[in-house]
């Protein structure tokens, strides 16, 4: 029987959480699962998973997201929907939630359901990003993530990128300072992030960890008709 997973996702702004979402939601999709992705980022206006919602519908891909003459606002809201399918056991269901006080808070909205079914809380980390470029700062952060939102992170995902100018020595820190992290509060951590545009420079295996290949989905607006070029 597959199993059908409940997988929260939260970072801050700048972690890559949605990129990660997006990706995650893809692979249980490739592996036949039927596949709920859910935006509850109520910040960020860049990178949103709405952002992929007719892409993914076209394989299969439901995403839950505001609608309508809402789909594109840049208003704190989230689909009245998301309650529901939290609750749809048949279905892999990914939540993508940002990780200021906002984010936190609307999460704990859904409390009840999501511990009534059982989730998996992954805490995207880079380094690189104000508010969670130290143990320090990660430990605060998660401890407000924690608070705010009543659920405890499962898993540290640590995704230390600065873009075109990533290498071998930011991926490495990123890993280093996440372990640290995951030891001193006993979480899991078992994989690294890295954009297939950069995964030739970023070997596999650093620190014993799983490199994770990501597709490239949330071109921010003015990339959207140009082609990448590394500027």
């Amino acid at each position: 029987m597959t199993e059908h997973k409940l997988i929260v996702v939260i970072g801050a702004y700048g972690s890559g959480k949605s990129e990660y979402a997006i990706n995650l939601a893809k692979d249980f999709n490739d592996k036949d699962h039927d596949v709920v992705l859910c935006d509850m980022d109520v910040v960020n206006p860049y990178f949103r998973s709405r952002d992929v919602r007719e892409q993914f519908e076209d394989i299969g891909i439901q995403v839950v997201a505001p609608e309508g003459e809402f789909k594109h606002a840049d208003l704190p809201m989230i689909s009245p929907r998301i309650r529901g399918m939290i609750m749809k056991t048949d279905r892999t269901v990914i939540l993508d939630v940002g990780g200021d006080p906002a984010g936190a808070r609307t999460l704990g909205r859904f409390v009840p359901e999501i511990k009534k079914r059982g989730y998996e809380l992954h805490f995207v980390v880079n380094i690189n990003r104000p508010f969670t470029s130290n143990p320090a700062e990660i430990k605060l952060m998660l401890e407000m993530i924690e608070s705010l939102s009543s659920l405890k992170v499962t898993e540290l995902i640590s995704n230390a990128n600065l873009m075109e100018f990533t290498d071998e020595k930011v991926v490495s820190e990123g890993v280093e300072v996440v372990q640290e992290v995951a030891n001193d509060l006993g979480l899991a951590f078992h994989k690294y992030l890295v954009l297939d545009k950069f995964q030739e420079a970023i070997p596999e295996n650093i620190g014993n960890k799983k490199r994770i290949v990501l597709k490239y989905f949330l071109n921010k607006p003015w990339e959207q008709k140009l082609i990448y070029k590394g500027i």
